[in-house]
């Protein structure tokens, strides 16, 4: 049976690019523009993993929508990878490393990400 993904994030040019790379390998995704939104349909469909953005409609949406994904219950066993691009819009001088009351997910990949890159840390991690 096919992987369902659930891609968070506001650019709809990425959102179609990676729908287009994951679909070419079997997975079924689905799409949300924000972290509200997302969050429902976690709910509703119960991916096997999500790929969040972190700037939406503000610059730290998605640490929060990674940690309110990790508070619940019934959604805390779905791998999140956190796909962004803040620390070069911020120009960050550190990347983001994974922990589990802060920053509870599986990975962190800066856009923009190549497309081996996702399909090797989304298979690693499903």
């Amino acid at each position: 049976m096919a992987k369902k993904l659930l891609v968070i994030d506001d650019d709809p040019e990425f959102v179609e690019a990676m729908t287009t790379v994951l679909d070419a390998q079997g997975y079924i995704v689905d799409s949300a523009p924000n972290g509200k939104i997302g969050v429902a349909k976690a709910r509703e469909l119960k991916p096997d993993m999500i790929l969040l953005d972190v700037m939406m409609s503000n610059k730290s949406e998605g640490f929060d929508v990674a940690r309110e994904l990790h508070n619940d219950e019934k959604l805390k066993g779905i791998p999140v990878i956190l796909i962004t691009g803040v620390r070069k819009e911020m120009s960050l001088p550190f990347g983001f490393e994974s922990d589990e009351a802060w920053l509870p997910v599986k990975g962190v990949l800066e856009k923009p990400v190549k497309p081996e890159v996702l399909l090797r840390t989304v298979a690693d991690n499903i």
